[in-house]
């Protein structure tokens, strides 16, 4: 059965073709006509989401271009005397390792906004990207071109949702975005990760993951119990309060019998407290009030 075909720009899911060409464009004009560039004419973009290709899968298709050839060319457009890679930069390297000294290539002109749009979904719109990669690309879409969470959902063909979560992890800590970069932990570990606010506490969770080697599942459990352990200070705290007060309260107490002569029980609300003195006659009451008089005058 053939595989579904992954949906694209829009409702109708047209893709990549949709950004690079128009309704009106001549497919078999002389602009699209495929072209054999030289390969070192040929610079990468920069500004694409992907960082980093793995070796192996690059010597692979290498392989593959010495035996069959580059099946799919690059998209370029020219700037001034070199070009500048749209889409393709995978072939692009493949075909330098392959020894080949050209490369099959369509040239388009088009505006330097577009260009970067084009790179952007181009690499999005493929499975191959890291997580982080993936996020730092909605991101650019999002701040340099201001397409809402919406907007980037339609044209990489993926739900808003899916979107938003993937956006998350730019607020991940920068030593376990290197992790995910790395492809040491996966996004589902990055994303448990987030409930952890603290950027140090992220790091020592990550670095337990890694030496443990926890699934997803497991790192759920672990953060959970650390957010747990995070919220005991507090009620640390609130205990060694409790009981400075409480000393501070039996120190009145013993001074104010002291004083007194007689049984004195300081209780503490809230909001509010009382003193209680006790005495056994009315007698014993005029010598306290006749005690509390003079130190009132004192």
């Amino acid at each position: 059965m053939a595989a579904a075909k992954k949906g694209g720009l829009g409702s109708k899911g047209l893709g990549l073709g949709a950004l690079i060409h128009s309704e009106a464009d001549d497919l078999s004009s002389a602009q699209e006509r495929v072209v054999e560039l030289d390969i070192n004419l040929i610079e990468p973009n920069k500004k694409q989401p992907r960082k980093r290709f793995e070796e192996e899968a690059l010597e692979a298709l290498a392989e593959s271009i010495k035996t069959c050839g580059v099946i799919q060319p690059v998209l370029v457009k020219k700037e001034g005397d070199s070009y500048l890679l749209i889409a393709g930069e995978r072939r692009w390297r493949a075909s330098k390792i392959a020894g080949r000294t050209t490369i099959p290539a369509i040239v388009r002109q088009v505006e330097q906004e577009t260009l970067f749009q084009l790179a952007l979904v181009e690499n999005l719109q493929r499975e191959d990207l890291n997580p982080l990669e993936e996020a730092e690309g909605y991101f650019r879409l999002k701040e340099e071109f201001g397409f809402s969470q919406e907007e980037i959902a339609k044209k990489v063909g993926k739900s808003r949702s899916a979107i938003a979560n993937a956006m998350r992890l730019m607020q991940l800590d920068e030593r376990v975005k290197q992790f995910v970069v790395e492809g040491r932990l996966s996004g589902g570990h990055a994303r448990a990760l987030l409930s952890l606010e603290e950027g140090k506490l992220q790091f020592e969770a990550a670095e337990h993951i890694l030496e443990e080697g926890l699934s997803v599942r497991a790192t759920e459990q672990l953060v959970k119990r650390l957010l747990e352990l995070h919220q005991q200070p507090t009620k640390k705290e609130k205990t060694k309060k409790q009981a400075i007060d409480q000393l501070l309260l039996q120190k009145a107490e013993e001074e104010m019998q002291s004083m007194l002569g007689t049984k004195v029980k300081v209780k503490s609300g809230e909001k509010k407290g009382k003193i209680e003195i006790e005495f056994y006659s009315p007698a014993d009451l005029d010598r306290l009030l006749l005690l509390l008089h003079t130190i009132q005058k004192s």
